[in-house]
């Protein structure tokens, strides 16, 4: 089956994993590009959605995530608990085998949870590590945690999906010493393409060759991150492009296949083309946060915090980067997202009722401002980012 579809995507995860989204022969190729390259290649380390995808491409996970945020075992074949859910025993599924030809072992599963957790990286690795008494291989394919109080949430933690991700290495590369961190020199792991480092150009390009060793879940569906992953190409081709014009030229003439994140103002132009197929795969949609550091002057003053929340409009950041399409973008959203398990309006009075800017800027300065120097930043290679950066700047320049 040929490719008569170029997909564009407006998020991913394990994506070029996935066989419903596009299918072809195995001796295909599938030409991918993102806006934005990896900075640092390590999954341990780094977040990001480019690095969600390399990560899911070359390694796996303990858990997997569905798209409903529920996890199941990926490389688990099953777990048990016991001492009142101190201790944790889990079993590898058989067969596994790294890039280099080794199999995976309990031991190589430990040590990558160990340094995954010590980076300290990722909020709920870092309380699991901070329960954890011990991790230890009791064999080839049993891994035990010891904990120190009970830690329910062990395995939503062992399959999340935002980074930096609890991927497993060989034990050779996960080894301590952690501190200082020093990213791995090698990409190996046991996911369903291997890393291609003589062929990868840092800003350029990257690419992923097909694991004819991978061993995909025997039951279930591909769902996210869990399930049998099936790769349908032999080669991936990773072109880092990041003007939207330029890339969106790309996929018009033929010349890439597959835009990971599409630029909201070329929407409507790219969903007109025939031959292009527009799809919003994350029912959860992507959720900006502006987060004000209260460890400097002048919001480390809990009243200046409180100022501002009068003045922040969810629409007027929503339109900056959908813009006047009201089906692409959603307000009186709180910490979660809508449609997930955690969300809720509950305290959202604050954000959701009448804007009115002379009262903040009255409450600004009864708050004790006196002018000191409030800098942005921001992510520059995303424009979604950069747009979000503007509005808050505005905002913030309207109260002084």
């Amino acid at each position: 089956m040929k490719l008569h579809r170029r997909q564009f995507l407006a998020a991913s995860a394990a994506a070029i994993c996935l066989p419903s989204l596009v299918r072809a022969e195995k001796n295909s190729v599938l030409r991918f590009m993102s806006e934005e390259d990896i900075p640092v290649l390590d999954p341990h380390w780094f977040p990001g959605p480019p690095m969600r995808i390399n990560a899911f491409a070359v390694f796996d996970t303990l858990y997997g995530m569905k798209l409903n945020t529920e996890v199941s075992p990926q490389m688990v074949e099953g777990a048990t608990t016991e001492n009142d859910g101190r201790r944790w025993t889990l079993t590898l599924r058989p067969g596994l085998t790294f890039h280099d030809g080794k199999p995976v072992l309990a031991r190589d599963c430990a040590v990558s949870i160990q340094r995954w957790g010590t980076t300290g990286r990722n909020s709920l690795g870092q309380a699991l590590w901070a329960a954890t008494d011990e991790i230890a291989a009791l064999d080839d394919r049993t891994i035990v945690f010891r904990l120190k109080k009970p830690f329910p949430l062990l395995p939503q933690a062992l399959g999340t999906a935002t980074g930096p991700l609890p991927v497993i290495m060989p034990e050779r590369l996960a080894r301590p010493p952690y501190e200082p961190f020093t990213p791995v020199k090698e990409l190996i792991g046991s996911g369903p393409y291997r890393f291609k480092a003589d062929e990868r150009v840092p800003g350029e390009r990257t690419v992923f060759e097909r694991f004819s060793g991978y061993r995909p879940r025997e039951s279930g569906s591909p769902d996210w991150t869990t399930g049998p992953k099936v790769a349908h190409f032999e080669r991936v081709e990773w072109t880092i492009i990041s003007d939207s014009s330029t890339a969106a030229a790309a996929l018009e003439t033929g010349e890439q296949d597959w835009w990971d994140r599409v630029d909201m103002d070329l929407v409507r132009l790219l969903s007109s083309k025939e031959e292009i197929k527009v799809a919003a795969l994350n029912p959860l949609g992507q959720l900006r946060a502006m987060r004000l550091n209260h460890l400097q002057p002048p919001f480390n003053n809990p009243a200046m915090r409180r100022a501002l929340l009068g003045i922040v409009n969810q629409q007027d950041f929503v339109s900056a980067i959908v813009g006047d399409d009201p089906t692409l973008g959603r307000t009186g959203v709180g910490c979660f997202p809508l449609a997930s398990p955690m969300a809720t309006t509950a305290g959202l009075d604050v954000l959701t009722g009448p804007r009115d800017m002379n009262r903040t800027r009255q409450d600004v300065i009864a708050a004790g401002y006196k002018g000191e120097r409030v800098v942005l930043i921001v992510n520059a290679a995303s424009p979604e980012d950069r747009r979000c950066l503007e509005v808050g700047a505005d905002m913030m320049k309207k109260v002084g």
